[in-house]
């Protein structure tokens, strides 16, 4: 509880400071990458987690929806998170206009260190993903924070009351639950985990859910997210003022 306390009030007065300089430089999307890196994932999952995005990241699908936007680049920030003891920035605003950008991204992702944490936090993942986009030097239409994990909120605030402050400033959020049918520190798997994400964790205009059978299956279902995600497809923009 009083982390849930402390949590939403940093969110309060985060919302309370001084404007900063307006960003100035136009993308076609805002996307923050947030990886679930709790103790429930063991080393040979979260290394085939890792190896999906930085896969995807690269796979010519993804590089053509990048390139096919108005101004032919997105910004991407990748964060890692457990507990609410542990959000962490990996990657910050990172262009990516180019395979070459592209794989600037990815290899710096490859070499970065891992940590494995306790406690499963989605809505203080969401609520730091969120606050990323106050640091961008970017300006987009669209903000997106992509929420990638294998279980449900046991840390922190509800990710559902998150989930509807982000979604209130325009923000969407997307989900990628993976289903693990097996045993969790002596816990029966959740077998309804796509439940949770759809009904608590993603929200917003054209907001979507694709879900990973396993780790085996991940670096498949990120690759298909990213591409529609970078698209837009299914999204409804703004007319223009």
């Amino acid at each position: 509880m009083q982390r849930r306390t402390a949590l939403l009030g940093s969110l309060a007065a985060a919302a309370a400071l001084p404007a900063r300089a307006q960003p100035t430089t136009p993308v076609d999307l805002q996307l923050v990458l947030a990886v679930d890196v709790s103790r429930s994932i063991d080393e040979v999952e979260a290394e085939l987690q890792r190896r999906g995005y930085i896969e995807a990241l690269t796979n010519e699908r993804v590089i053509v929806a990048i390139l096919s936007g108005e101004n032919r680049r997105i910004a991407v920030c990748y964060t890692e998170w457990a507990g609410t003891h542990y959000q962490v920035v990996v990657i910050d605003w990172t262009v990516i206009d180019s395979p070459a950008a592209a794989r600037r991204f990815a290899d710096k992702l490859a070499e970065a260190p891992r940590q494995s944490q306790s406690w499963t936090a989605v809505g203080a993942a969401l609520a730091h993903a969120g606050q990323r986009f106050e640091a961008s030097p970017f300006v987009a239409r669209r903000r997106v924070i992509d929420v990638s994990g294998d279980g449900r909120t046991n840390d922190g605030p509800p990710a559902e009351l998150v989930r509807d402050r982000l979604v209130a400033q325009g923000i969407v959020v997307n989900g990628l639950p993976v289903m693990m049918n097996r045993t969790n520190f002596g816990r029966p798997p959740d077998l309804t985990l796509d439940k949770y994400y759809e009904e608590n964790v993603i929200g917003g205009a054209g907001s979507f859910m694709i879900m990973a059978e396993n780790f085996e299956h991940f670096g498949r279902a990120v690759r298909t997210k990213l591409v529609r995600e970078i698209s837009g497809v299914g999204v409804t923009r703004p007319s223009p003022a």
